[in-house]
């Protein structure tokens, strides 16, 4: 436990980019799971077709998902809708989660089956090179 108590991903939380840049509110929730080959993200899409869903890499390293909802028609012309409260996961949603650097963005996966959509990220056990970069210092320029 070389990070200590903040290490990743708290770290991530308090000192660069938040992991979630985006959230609607909506009753997508998700769950994120790490296992030591992959990332597994899990998210509640009730009454969204695989065709509403999309899972997308932004800028890099930022997994957007987002679901794009239809309006249910009334029955007929002279139906009333009383009470609406479905409708807050008809509407639509989106999360954007930034990736840690060792995973494949080429690689993702995604399926949906009995309302949850299912990401899997692998990650890349290739060592990636250091930001750290040494400079020669020498006595004159």
């Amino acid at each position: 436990m070389a990070d200590g108590i903040l290490g990743y991903p708290f770290r991530r939380l308090f000192w660069s980019p938040g992991i979630y840049r985006d959230w609607s509110g909506s009753a997508a929730l998700m769950d994120w799971i790490e296992s030591p080959n992959s990332h597994i993200f899990k998210v509640n899409v009730p009454g969204f077709a695989k065709d509403d869903i999309k899972v997308q890499i932004e800028d890099g390293n930022v997994l957007h998902i987002r679901g794009e909802g239809a309006k249910e028609e009334l029955p007929g012309k002279d139906a009333v809708r009383h009470v609406d409260e479905r409708a807050v996961n008809r509407r639509g949603f989106s999360r954007e989660i930034e990736l840690p650097e060792n995973v494949k963005v080429d690689q993702i996966k995604a399926q949906v089956e009995n309302g949850v959509l299912t990401v899997v990220v692998p990650k890349d056990a290739s060592p990636k090179p250091s930001r750290v970069r040494n400079v020669n210092i020498t006595s004159k320029l």
